[in-house]
């Protein structure tokens, strides 16, 4: 079923996991995706899986990159901010360093992508953005504090965005997935296993231990919510957050 045919869909973080399969998903139904992300390589190859997709290289942290990143799109009429970047530590741990590196992708990184698309979202005819957040924007978690602000913060603005801008058509929704089968969840792998001297399945385990129905959520199942937000029967969905967590509450 092809219901965003003639659609321009960003996806950031596009290369892979969540955004890669958004992307896909998002091409399913019509959409024409553009990936955006920083390894151009890894981008390209992304892209050429699938039909009529665009790879368009992006540094959310940086101004410049941004700027001329969303020049080269053009019209945009679905923006899935996905970008992110994720790390663990002790608060007395964490160096301000850290607590700055977590927010400058996160929520400074959905600001700038944001603000590039929305003076031509708000007087088009159609416009949708999709915050990629996560479950720990909706509590908190030991050893997460920098991460746990940021997905905080990205609910937050995305609440605001969707208040202010409700009247010209825009909606503004994130998903907040749990732990994914993603390389992000590839390096939480990793540190369990420096850390503690698990295997890798005991590792796995301990990640899916967090989702009652034990395991980690595949790509497409955040694909779908993503999907859900961008459709024409979603236009009075805004302000809102779907957890995708397997029934964790």
């Amino acid at each position: 079923m092809s219901t965003l045919n003639g659609k321009i869909a960003v996806v950031t973080g596009g290369g892979t996991g969540i955004g890669l399969a958004t992307a896909k998903r998002l091409a399913e139904l019509g959409a024409t995706p553009i990936l955006m992300a920083r390894n151009l390589e890894r981008l390209q190859e992304a892209a050429g899986q699938i039909p009529g997709a665009r790879a368009i290289a992006l540094d959310v942290t940086s101004d410049d990159s941004v700027r001329e990143a969303f020049k080269e799109a053009g019209r945009v009429d679905i923006l899935v901010n996905n970008a992110g970047i994720a790390a663990s530590s002790p608060f007395l741990k964490t160096s301000l360093e850290e607590w700055r590196r977590i927010q400058a992708v996160n929520v400074e990184g959905v600001f700038r992508c944001t603000q590039a698309v929305l003076p031509d979202m708000i007087g088009g005819e159609y416009a949708r953005i999709v915050n990629i957040a996560s479950i720990a924007g909706l509590r908190g978690g030991m050893y997460i504090a920098a991460y746990n602000a940021s997905k905080h913060a990205l609910i937050g603005m995305t609440r605001s965005l969707a208040a202010e801008f409700a009247r010209t058509g825009l909606t503004v929704n994130a998903v907040c997935p749990g732990y994914v089968d993603t390389p992000m969840a590839g390096q939480a792998i990793d540190t369990i296993m420096e850390k503690t001297g698990r295997s890798r399945e005991e590792a796995i385990g301990v990640l899916a231990e967090t989702n009652p129905q034990k395991r980690l959520i595949p790509t497409q199942d955040i694909a779908e919510a993503v999907a859900y937000f961008c459709m024409p029967a979603a236009g009075s969905t805004n302000g809102e957050t779907i957890a995708v967590n397997g029934g964790q509450v």
